[in-house]
């Protein structure tokens, strides 16, 4: 036994270097790769430029795809803010009537199955202001995986205990206080993690449909305005910017789901073997 306790010590460090280390080494080795291509074959920057190009074209441009990118992110927390409001008050109403929830969940269903890219002209047309309208399209996106989740939360609190609150005359706001919303708080976490690259993905595309220039562009835009100037160095760092806020909203989302689960849901606590 206590040889074995530090060989499991051991092991899940190297497992955890191992996460940080395997996927660094992939990534330096595509771009490597992908630099070697672009000079040995000599591709010209406007057809496809390497990751040096890229990078310092993020440096050059950085003045015009910064507010870019401040635009986006504003829409896609604000989306997301709004979509985890809504979406978890609609999850309790759902948990606490039947009824309720039978009657409305196929409508989110509708909203989540119906392509954004095909309402999304429809919106812009029916919302005089494009950046309401942008919001709109990236909290339908996201809305979706926060009420499913902490719906199906809030059904998996275990009967047994329903039924004890229930034997000890507990209200229905006490069995939702005390079991129910931890039981849920699991799955919301997951939800979360979902809904913020769905949130970013929403935006985007509804950029893509408005199309619009001006001081409140965000990076969609200036990808298509990249295309058509054929500055594909430019295109590529705006999209390199997109990749890497994914990147990092899902790496926030995750360490806030560890945080708050660690010291007591199985999925994060170390298992004492």
């Amino acid at each position: 036994m206590s040889d074995a306790a530090p060989s499991r010590e051991r092991s899940e460090r190297m497992l955890r270097i191992a996460r940080v280390v395997l996927p660094s080494a992939i990534a330096l080795a595509s771009l490597v790769a992908w630099e070697a291509v672009v000079r040995v074959n000599a591709i010209p920057h406007y057809i496809l430029p390497g990751p040096l190009m890229i990078a310092k074209t993020l440096w050059t441009d950085w003045g015009t795809l910064q507010p870019a990118l401040l635009v986006t992110l504003r829409i896609t927390f604000l989306a997301l803010a709004v979509a985890v409001v809504g979406g978890f008050a609609l999850a309790v109403l759902f948990a606490q009537s039947e009824w309720i929830e039978l009657s409305f969940f196929p409508y989110a269903v509708i909203l989540q199955v119906t392509p954004i890219i095909a309402i999304a002209p429809l919106i812009l047309i029916y919302v005089d202001n494009t950046h309401v309208a942008i919001l709109i399209c990236a909290w339908i996106v996201a809305f979706f995986p926060i009420l499913s989740n902490t719906t199906l939360g809030l059904h998996s609190a275990d009967h047994n205990l329903v039924n004890l609150f229930q034997l000890y005359g507990a209200s229905r706001w006490q069995v939702l206080r005390y079991l129910r919303i931890p039981a849920a708080m699991p799955y919301f976490l997951g939800g979360l993690r979902i809904a913020g690259g769905l949130s970013l993905i929403g935006s985007v595309v509804a950029e893509f449909a408005a199309g619009t220039a001006g001081q409140g562009s965000g990076l969609a835009f200036r990808i298509l305005e990249s295309g058509y100037r054929l500055n594909i160095p430019r295109m590529f760092a705006a999209l390199a910017l997109i990749s890497f806020t994914g990147i990092l909203i899902f790496v926030l989302f995750t360490a806030i789901s560890h945080l708050a689960l660690r010291r007591w849901h199985e999925s994060a606590v170390k298992r004492e073997n």
